[in-house]
């Protein structure tokens, strides 16, 4: 059978390959929608096991697409609600993000004010049962479905919670109209700097930067951040919208270039701005994408804002949505996007690929220089190349592994179950006690995580054997060593206590003060704001908007 589906997709990618540069002549689409038609009917007749018609052609249609690139994809019906959402930011429900563990669905967050919330569910929350059906073998995207519906319609969930004695319990829940929070925190930092962080690019979205943007203001903001990094995107009008907070009315910040001549459209911010004069610093990383890098690219090529941070993702492809039959969708890439330096920042050409399929970025070696509004030098490929970098450190493997298997998760539910209240995030700390706790609620025989140190002695002692080094000595020297790297918990624990310390206390301060306590708590150590803080009250900041004399 799985040759059966490879063979399906492999046949429909035949029929777009031939229009990678130009449309492919109408007898040639024919033919090869003929072929495609004859050997599917075929199969559905001889072949000697039952084949899943909609499994295998989604199957072939997913090869097909995925040959093109990652951003074109078909959407039928019943998966549309999902795509609705991420584009409007809104939906029917009761207003919680779920996760899916070795014992079952669980709420991991309740969003503030929602249903959920009110009616009394807490992360950590194992769900039994959604009205009258066991969720038990359910999976993630079916408990969702149905704790998702209309608004104002009611449903009951059961429980059980942990850390809480006779912890079985049924909640009834009015769903609500849900409006995800595009802008989960903004807020006043030191010396009159204003801070607004975006999630995503939605509908809502304009509204909600604004707000903030004009509430910062009005507070004495003198300068302003806004946190675009983990942004992976959303609507292109939602970008095109949020430039014009801070630029001039009728400032073209934006060229999509689709097939042919006819499909190039310019992009002018269309309201009144907030200010087009207060210094401006943006922050992004390697997850901001899409509609991020179009703001982010657009304030540096008119040299209204900094640009602070690491590079960014470097998508410059633009989709739309075509109507099929039997209400499926089409999300498809129709053009490029051009900022206004005129660079393109693609990372990725998806129309030349590596002889295995792979795809590669575009090296810095190949990208072309652009120059911005006042003459600064800037490149085209690779995503947006901030004004001030900042190099972000690397998630070590013990870290990774407290926040993947939900060590970190699993204590703060145990430790909200015990604490009544905690301190305000601008004063929080995990205390020596709390870490402590922390280290003792770890079960060391359930904790997986890379022991490498050990590995490697063991990899090399295998080595030394194969390559006749091996004596009596050597393995004597090699026990030696082996002892002195052989791993302790409790000791890693420590040594890497700074590592884990923001994700555990982000953890526990959700659970008092949701998503947004977390976000004030990293604000007091995070080393972009500060580096944009001082930039933006200082002399650097023209300074780095003013381009290099020429020689």
């Amino acid at each position: 059978m799985k040759k059966l589906v490879i063979l399906v997709a492999a046949l429909v990618a035949l029929t777009m390959l031939g229009s990678a540069a130009t449309r492919s002549k109408k007898n040639d689409i024919s033919r090869n929608l003929d072929i495609f038609n004859s050997l599917y009917k075929e199969l559905q007749t001889f072949y000697v096991d039952s084949i899943d018609a909609e499994k295998s052609i989604n199957t072939a249609i997913a090869a097909m697409l995925n040959d093109i690139d990652p951003y074109t994809e078909y959407i039928p019906a019943k998966a549309q609600e999902k795509f609705r959402t991420m584009t409007s930011g809104e939906y029917g429900g009761i207003g919680s993000g779920i996760q899916m563990t070795p014992k079952g669905v669980i709420i991991s967050e309740p969003y503030e004010g929602s249903p959920a919330n009110v009616s009394g569910l807490r992360p950590g929350d194992l769900i039994l049962m959604i009205d009258n059906d066991s969720v038990a073998g359910w999976d993630i995207e079916k408990v969702s479905e149905h704790l998702k519906g209309q608004s104002g319609s009611m449903l009951k969930v059961t429980v059980k919670r942990p850390w809480v004695e006779d912890s079985i319990l049924s909640i009834d829940i009015k769903r609500g109209k849900i409006q995800i929070p595009s802008v989960p925190y903004y807020g006043m930092l030191a010396d009159n700097i204003g801070y607004v962080t975006l999630n995503t690019f939605s509908e809502k979205s304009y509204q909600d930067v604004r707000a903030g943007v004009e509430q910062l203001i009005k507070d004495g903001a003198k300068g302003l951040i806004l946190d675009l990094r983990g942004n992976g995107g959303g609507l292109v009008e939602s970008a095109v919208q949020i430039l014009g907070i801070f630029l001039p009315k009728g400032t073209a910040v934006l060229t999509t270039r689709g097939k042919g001549v006819l499909n190039e459209k310019v992009y002018k911010t269309s309201v009144n701005p907030v200010d087009t004069k207060i210094p401006l610093a943006v922050l992004v990383d390697g997850g901001s994408a899409s509609a991020s890098e179009i703001v982010t690219g657009a304030l540096q090529d008119l040299d209204r804002a900094v640009v602070v941070g690491n590079r960014s993702f470097g998508k410059g492809l633009v989709q739309s949505t075509r109507q099929l039959p039997y209400d499926g969708l089409l999300k498809v890439t129709v053009a490029k996007y051009y900022i206004p330096s005129g660079r393109l920042i693609q990372a990725i050409d998806y129309s030349h690929r590596n002889p295995d399929g792979s795809v590669a970025r575009i090296p810095d070696s190949l990208t072309t220089v652009f120059h911005t509004a006042a003459g600064r030098e800037v490149r085209d490929g690779g995503g947006i190349t901030p004004d001030v970098i900042i190099e972000y450190p690397d998630v070590n493997r013990l870290t990774y592994n407290v926040v993947r298997d939900n060590w970190a998760f699993d204590f703060a539910t145990k430790y909200a179950a015990t604490h009544p209240s905690i301190p305000a995030p601008e004063e929080f700390t995990i205390t020596d006690e709390i870490y402590s706790d922390f280290k003792n609620f770890i079960d060391p025989k359930r904790f997986n995580y890379d022991k490498v140190c050990e590995v490697a002695v063991e990899q090399l002692r295998e080595l030394a054997k194969s390559e006749g080094y091996m004596t009596d000595s050597t393995a004597a020297q090699f026990d030696v060593l082996a002892g002195m790297l052989k791993h302790d918990l409790n000791h890693d624990l420590d040594i890497n206590r700074e590592n884990i310390t923001p994700y555990l206390a982000n953890e526990i301060l959700s659970r008092y003060y949701f998503n947004r306590g977390g976000i004030i708590y990293s604000l007091r150590d995070d080393e972009s704001v500060d580096s944009a803080s001082a930039i933006l009250k200082s002399p650097r900041y023209t300074q780095i908007l003013t381009p290099a004399p020429k020689k």
